[in-house]
């Protein structure tokens, strides 16, 4: 069954402030999104107000930036699967999945090292980073410290430390990492004090 014409205009016209409220509620500037996009800032400036209509050669970079599927940009109709589908990528020997699904200043990741005996190289990056050991034990070098975590335990540093991380054990280590930008620091909330009577 067709779509009547009148029912297209409308999910068009929603378009724009769709991309406008998926990219401020993620706290990504217009400058951040052109970027990432290679599509100028003026042009998805006019694309979130509805003075340009949109199209598969602007959505595609946009969904593929904010790591949505094209659908969620256009509005589709939920088909009552809550299941969150994440592609694992390889980095060398580690296996990386993404769990956050949008460019920004914070990224979380699920990372999967199998066991080795190599050396460590430790390397320097800008950034934040904060680990915490789901499986297996995970061995961090960082700076003159070399240590070994396990699961539960958790580590976070500046990553300008020269630092390196892999398996200790004779199995894979599985943890959770978070990455931020140089200067911030993850934030955990105190325990509330105890009421006084």
């Amino acid at each position: 069954m067709e779509q009547q014409p009148s029912k297209i205009a409308d999910v068009l016209a929603d378009v724009g402030p769709r991309l406008k409220r998926l990219r401020t509620r993620r706290g990504v500037t217009l400058t951040a999104l052109a970027e990432a996009t290679g599509i100028s800032k003026s042009t998805l400036s006019r694309l979130e107000s509805g003075q340009r209509r949109p199209s598969l050669e602007l959505l595609l970079p946009i969904a593929q930036a904010h790591q949505v599927p094209l659908d969620e940009l256009v509005g589709a109709p939920e088909v009552g699967d809550p299941r969150v589908r994440l592609a694992p990528r390889r980095a060398g020997d580690k296996v990386i999945v993404p769990l956050t699904r949008q460019p920004g200043p914070l990224q979380a990741l699920k990372v999967v090292i199998p066991a080795d005996r190599g050396e460590p190289e430790p390397r320097v990056h800008e950034g934040y980073e904060w680990m915490y050991v789901l499986a297996g034990r995970l061995r961090l070098v960082l700076g003159e410290h070399d240590l070994v975590l396990g699961p539960g335990e958790a580590a976070e540093f500046d990553t300008r430390v020269p630092h390196w991380f892999g398996s200790a054990g004779d199995g894979p280590v599985e943890f959770l990492s978070l990455l931020g930008r140089q200067g911030e620091r993850m934030h955990f909330r105190a325990r509330p004090r105890p009421r006084e009577l």
